[in-house]
């Protein structure tokens, strides 16, 4: 079966960077397109970044834009997420997401997804 397991998250000072992983299995990783969704306390769930299965394009949201960097490696089935300059409001519990096909219409529509991980907290705070 589909598993998306997140790990890299923890605490972090504003500033500084973390880089989460998404181990997956259970399907053709190389297939599919991937995304990231973080939800904060108190708000509604946020997708930061999407990648085509081939990693020929990439896709950010505004907040993160610069700052974070989505990557992939299919040989190792594994998804990054690349978080640096962290700011207090980059805080949540983030998780992968797995697309319905090899790309997505939209990296930030949740329809696009058919399978995610249970998140990996990230905390940044001094």
């Amino acid at each position: 079966q589909v598993q998306l397991v997140e790990s890299g998250g923890g605490l972090a000072q504003p500033g500084g960077s973390l880089r989460l992983s998404c181990a997956a299995s259970g399907f053709t990783f190389s297939s599919y397109a991937m995304g990231w969704a973080r939800q904060a306390p108190g708000k509604g769930l946020e997708f930061v970044s999407g990648i085509y299965s081939d990693a020929s394009d990439t896709h950010y949201a505004d907040s993160v834009k610069g700052r974070f960097t989505i990557s992939r490696d299919n040989a190792k089935n594994t998804l990054y997420l690349q978080m640096n300059s962290l700011k207090p409001e980059d805080t949540g519990l983030y998780h992968c997401y797995k697309a319905r096909g090899p790309y997505y219409r939209d990296y930030a529509d949740i329809l696009d997804y058919d399978y995610w991980g249970r998140g990996t907290q990230v905390t940044v705070s001094s």
